[in-house]
């Protein structure tokens, strides 16, 4: 081999060397300063009209809970968070396409989702790692949630109130 084969070679070799040293940088920069989040914007949650007599049944009363109800962030980073909760089932985690965006290292993307079933609303933990716990103890299928119950995500609690 002549000397200018040699020495593109060593170079090329350098070039890969760099470029493998900038990768490691850049994967060990993400892990310690962690991915940028955006801060969100509060948004202030009204007190609960009383529902339009379509949603009335013929008794004259309104829905159970599940037209009244909420969910209450009452310990951890969001404490005094409001979601309404309108008969959808509500997933809460650390992905942006959550419904409850919680920032906390305990807790999984998709942790749990908080469902209606009829006049009830059930739990349920989507697998996450550290698990779910209503009143203490960790979930293994889903339970049904009634007002004031304490629901332990990572480092929050959240309660369903009417």
């Amino acid at each position: 081999m002549n000397e200018l084969t040699i020495t593109l070679l060593r170079l090329g070799y350098l070039l890969v060397l760099w470029l493998f040293v900038f990768a490691i940088i850049s994967v060990l920069r993400r892990d310690l300063y962690g991915t940028k989040i955006t801060a969100r914007r509060h948004r202030v949650t009204h007190p609960v009209a009383e529902p339009p007599a379509t949603e009335r049944n013929l008794a004259g009363h309104t829905p159970a809970l599940p037209a009244r109800a909420r969910l209450i962030v009452v310990e951890g980073p969001l404490s005094g968070t409001t979601v309404p909760l309108s008969g959808v089932s509500v997933v809460i985690g650390r992905a942006p396409d959550c419904t409850l965006v919680v920032d906390d290292d305990y807790a999984s993307t998709r942790h749990a989702r908080i469902y209606p079933s009829g006049d009830e609303w059930f739990i349920e933990d989507l697998g996450s790692t550290n698990g779910t716990f209503v009143d203490g103890q960790r979930l293994a299928e889903p339970v049904a949630l009634h007002p004031g119950t304490a629901v332990r995500i990572g480092q929050s609690v959240v309660e369903i109130r009417r």
